[in-house]
C-alpha cells in the first residue's frame, strides 16, 4: 500500500499538520524520506532521538530483548526495569524511580504525587504553582499545571487550585509559595515555551522557598534531561537538587518511556494501589533505556555535546545576524532556541518549511522562536552540512519580495 501525506488526511485525528515529506530510514543525525532524499536531522523528534537514527547499541538492545521478554503485567518485575531504575538512581539524587509511558505520564505521576502528600500533611495544602510559558503535558491535568493557555482551551473546567507565576519573576514567586502550596513545578529550560533557561537565582530562590513552605520542589526535565544539557540532567549544573524529578523523550532514545525520580520517603506517597501505568517499566522499554543511559555517561559523549552545542551556537548566530532573522542563541548544550527578529515574528513555522525544503529539519518554540535539539552524538561535519542547508534557506527567504 503506497501512504502519503494524504493518506493522513484519510485516516488521521486532525490533531497534527505533518509536512508532506515522510521519513522511512535513518541513521545517525540523518534521514531520507519515500523518494530517497536525503535530510540533516536538527530536530532528533523533539530531542527525542538523543543518539540518532538506529545507533547500534539500541538496535542490538532491542533486538536481544525482542527475542526474550516483551511485557509483563505490574504483579511482576523485570530485569530491565531494575536495571535501568538502578542506573538512574545510581547517578541521580534519587533513590525511587516510576516508570511509564512518556513525559506527560511522568508528569502526572508527580503532581498526584504531590497532591496526596500535600494532603495528607495538612488540610488544603495541595495548591501547585507553576510557571506561564511551561508545559508539562497533554493530559487534563497537566495541561491544566502548564502556563500556556492554547494547550488547554476548550478543554474546561480545567483541574483546580494551581497557579501561574511569571517564569523567572522572583518577587512573583515570593508572593505565589505560601503554606497552601503543595509543589512548585518548573522547566530548568522552558523548551515549548521559547528556549529560554531558567535562573539561577529564580532556581535557588524556589528550593529555598519550597522549604521554607514545606513544598516538593519538581523539576520537569523531559526536554532538558537524559544527557542534552552536557550533564546527565540539567539541575547538575543548577545548584539546586529537587525533590522530584520527571523526565521522558531521549530516555530511550526514541523508544517510548517515562519516569519519574523521587527520594525513598516521598515514594510513600503513591502506595500500593494509588497509582500505576500498564506499559511502566516495560521490558523493551527499559532494556533500550539501560543501552541509552549507559551511552550518555560516557565522558566523550558529553564532551562531544559541549562542542557541537559552540559550533552550531557560533552557526546560527551567524546566520541570524547575516540574514537579520533572528538575535543570539540562548539555551544550555544541545538545546537552543533562536529569538526571531521584529521583521521575522510569527514566521517560524515559514522558517522551519524552508529549512526542509532546502533538506535541513528543525523545529518552532511557539510562532517567535527556532528550535534546534539535534542529536547528541551528532557530527562535527553534520551540523556544519545542516548549516550550509539552513544559510541557504534563510537566504531564499530573506531575498523573497517584501523582504
Amino acid at each position: 500500500m503506497k501512504v502519503t501525506r494524504q493518506t493522513f488526511d484519510a485516516v488521521m485525528v486532525p490533531s497534527y499538520r505533518p509536512a508532506a515529506r515522510i521519513p522511512v530510514r535513518g541513521a545517525g543525525s540523518r534521514w531520507w524520506d519515500q523518494d530517497g532524499v536525503e535530510v540533516i536531522d536538527f530536530a532528533a523528534g523533539i530531542a527525542v532521538n538523543a543518539l540518532g537514527h538506529a545507533h547500534p547499541r539500541l538496535v542490538e538492545a532491542l533486538a536481544q530483548q525482542a527475542g526474550r521478554l516483551w511485557h509483563v503485567a505490574n504483579l511482576l518485575t523485570n530485569e530491565p526495569a531494575l536495571r535501568l531504575a538502578s542506573l538512574l538512581t545510581t547517578h541521580t539524587f534519587a533513590e525511587r524511580v516510576f516508570f511509564c509511558n512518556s513525559g506527560g505520564e511522568a508528569n502526572e505521576a508527580a503532581f498526584k504525587l504531590a497532591r496526596r502528600w500535600g494532603n495528607a500533611r495538612a488540610t488544603g495544602k495541595n495548591r501547585i504553582v507553576s510557571c506561564l510559558g511551561s508545559f508539562h503535558g497533554r493530559t487534563l491535568f497537566t495541561v491544566s499545571v502548564g502556563g500556556q493557555a492554547k494547550y488547554s482551551a476548550g478543554f474546561e473546567p480545567l483541574v483546580a487550585n494551581i497557579l501561574h507565576v511569571p517564569f523567572n519573576d522572583v518577587h512573583a514567586l515570593e508572593a505565589a509559595l505560601t503554606p497552601e502550596v503543595c509543589a512548585f513545578v518548573v522547566e530548568p529550560v522552558q523548551g515549548e515555551g521559547g528556549v529560554t533557561p531558567a535562573s539561577q537565582e529564580f532556581l535557588q530562590r524556589a528550593a529555598a522557598l519550597c522549604r521554607q513552605h514545606e513544598a516538593l520542589l519538581i523539576f520537569d526535565e523531559v526536554q532538558s534531561g537524559n544527557g542534552r544539557t552536557g550533564t546527565l540532567y540539567a539541575y547538575e549544573q543548577l545548584g539546586v537538587v529537587p525533590d522530584v524529578l520527571t523526565t521522558g523523550k531521549g530516555l530511550a532514545g526514541g523508544f517510548p518511556i517515562g519516569a519519574m525520580l523521587t527520594t525513598t520517603a516521598l515514594s510513600k506517597a503513591l502506595p500500593v494501589g494509588a497509582h500505576g501505568s500498564t506499559f511502566g517499566g516495560n521490558p523493551l522499554a527499559c532494556a533500550v533505556g539501560e543501552a541509552v543511559v549507559s551511552e550518555l555517561l560516557s565522558p566523550a559523549l558529553r564532551q562531544n555535546v559541549h562542542a557541537r552545542a559552540k559550533q552550531l551556537r557560533t552557526g546560527l548566530d551567524e546566520i541570524g545576524s547575516r540574514h537579520g532573522m533572528w538575535g543570539a542563541t540562548r539555551g544550555l548544550g544541545l538545546l537552543l532556541g533562536a529569538p526571531l527578529s521584529s521583521r521575522w515574528v510569527g514566521e517560524s513555522g515559514a522558517i522551519v518549511a524552508a529549512a526542509l525544503a532546502d533538506n535541513v529539519s528543525i523545529l518552532q518554540a511557539g510562532v517567535d522562536v527556532l528550535r534546534f535539539a539535534p542529536a547528541l552524538n551528532i557530527k562535527e561535519e553534520d551540523v556544519a552540512e545542516g548549516l550550509t542547508r539552513l544559510a541557504a534557506a534563510c537566504g531564499r527567504m530573506s531575498r523573497s519580495p517584501g523582504r
